[in-house]
């Protein structure tokens, strides 16, 4: 979400924008309310709500709202019924709402939100959906989730979810890429300055080459914290587990053997309470690589983060 707005500061310094919201669905949908696309004057865009035929016909009526100046809804027909303009056959309809933003007011809102967010404030944007109203911003009684009420459209912002990679290793480099493409901010920690460098971790907001008993007041403030031990040995495990134990992280995973994961285990048992940890680490895929392991390890994130099953999605279709 941070990033999006990045990218939508970035377009308005140049021209206006057209802003494509999904704001309700009906039956099975390609994207989620609050899904965005932004359409700029060039005709580039950024984000998606879904792709396909559907996303083509937004991105049509986009173009044609940056002549005519007026914003609109547009229904996407994905339910596959005959006799009817459809664009899909997902089973369902998404309702899309396309808002023109221009002008420093809009990129004064922007630059708003990305403070906000940047700065790990959660904030809602406001979207009265007609033509004359703009969207504002409110920071108190911030929603769970979007939503619909009386023609205004209610989107919460939160800060991105920040994963702490804990090792500076094989498997962290593999990691903190496809982390960061699925939409974490991504912080690597490991005592060995010759492997915790910017270089090594290019997709990083962070890189702290220092014992982790020493930033333990950096982590345990951060929100929607997830943390990832891929550490080069259970003496590097043991230690960091003993400054994590308090902190209100929504995910720990810890990488080894069960051999390797019992004894630091038993290390800690007389000392420390034990948070729920995911050790081994992943989802069982038969990864093997370090690029397989941090798929592995990521999928596990997004089922954290998103209420999955892990199930294969074919064994629901049968």
């Amino acid at each position: 979400m941070l990033e999006f707005y990045e990218q939508l500061a970035t377009a308005l310094r140049h021209n206006a924008v057209v802003l494509a919201t999904v704001i309700s669905t009906k039956g099975s949908a390609p994207r989620e309310v609050g899904a965005k696309m932004l359409i700029s004057t060039d005709g580039k865009t950024y984000g998606t709500i879904g792709g396909g035929a559907g996303e083509a016909k937004v991105y049509q009526q986009a173009l044609q709202v940056f002549q005519t100046r007026k914003k609109q809804f547009i229904e996407i027909d994905l339910s596959g019924a005959p006799q009817r303009d459809i664009q899909g056959v997902c089973g369902g309809t998404m309702l899309v709402w396309l808002d023109l933003w221009s002008g420093d007011s809009c990129l004064n809102l922007v630059d708003e939100i990305i403070e906000q967010l940047a700065s790990g404030q959660a904030v809602a944007i406001i979207t009265p959906l007609n033509i004359n109203s703009q969207p504002y911003l409110e920071t108190l009684n911030i929603p769970d989730f979007p939503q619909l009420q009386n023609q205004v459209f209610i989107e919460p912002l939160l800060p991105p979810q920040t994963l702490l990679i804990i090792g500076a290793g094989h498997i962290a480099i593999p990691l903190a890429k496809i982390a960061k493409i699925a939409g974490f901010r991504i912080i690597v920690q490991d005592d060995r300055s010759e492997f915790a460098t910017p270089e090594r971790f290019p997709d990083a907001s962070l890189v702290l080459a220092q014992p982790i008993n020493s930033i333990q007041e950096i982590i345990c403030q951060i929100p929607s914290l997830y943390i990832a031990l891929v550490t080069r040995g259970y003496l590097q495990d043991v230690a960091a587990l003993a400054v994590l134990k308090n902190c209100p992280a929504k995910y720990i995973g810890m990488v080894g053997s069960k051999k390797r994961i019992d004894t630091v285990y038993k290390m800690l048992q007389k000392e420390v309470d034990l948070p729920q940890i995911y050790a081994p680490i992943g989802l069982d895929i038969g990864a093997l690589t370090p690029e397989e392991i941090a798929v592995s390890i990521c999928a596990e994130l997004i089922k954290v983060h998103r209420g999955g099953t892990g199930r294969s999605l074919s064994q629901d279709s049968v």
